[in-house]
């Protein structure tokens, strides 16, 4: 799996960057409060950014990830998305 770097760049942005071998890639994705609270409650939100993108990996390469979304967006394109991560992160 290609390395995954979270950086907060605001109260409720943050910077990711996807690295493997070849190439990387670089998205900017926004977590609400409130979102935090409803999808992963009690985690940082670094760690729920960090496994959001483990989880779009596992679906599609890091090409095709949006490049600037805010995390919601997720499970529109894959419905499960919600649960996982928080069966995941409990």
């Amino acid at each position: 799996m290609p390395d995954i770097t979270v950086t907060p760049t605001g109260t409720d942005l943050f910077t990711v960057t996807i690295a493997d071998a070849t190439s990387s890639t670089t998205h900017r994705v926004r977590v609400s409060a409130i979102d935090l609270r409803r999808i992963a409650p009690g985690v940082q939100p670094v760690r729920l950014v960090e496994e959001s993108f483990r989880f779009l990996l596992e679906h599609e390469p890091k090409e095709s990830i949006l490049r600037t979304f805010d995390l919601p967006v997720i499970g529109r394109y894959f419905p499960e998305y919600e649960q996982v991560i928080r069966s995941r992160l409990s």
